[in-house]
């Protein structure tokens, strides 16, 4: 299932980085698409979205409700 995510916080390279590797640490197989400009995050993952929301504010970034 293809989920979108508002995250702020996204600077550079690094951040988008850290942000797939967050939820790559989740789950392995997911596909992440980020538009650092838009402070976009789509992510096809069967994971529930609570969970990856956590993970990309584990790494210190802001997600939208």
């Amino acid at each position: 299932m293809t989920q979108q995510f508002t995250v702020t916080g996204m600077k550079c390279g690094h951040c988008e980085a850290a942000v797939t590797r967050a939820i790559k640490q989740l789950d392995p197989a997911a596909a992440v698409t980020i538009d650092r400009a838009a402070n976009s995050v789509q992510v096809e993952s069967s994971q529930p979205r609570d969970a990856i929301a956590a993970a990309i504010r584990e790494e210190g970034y802001e997600v939208a409700d």
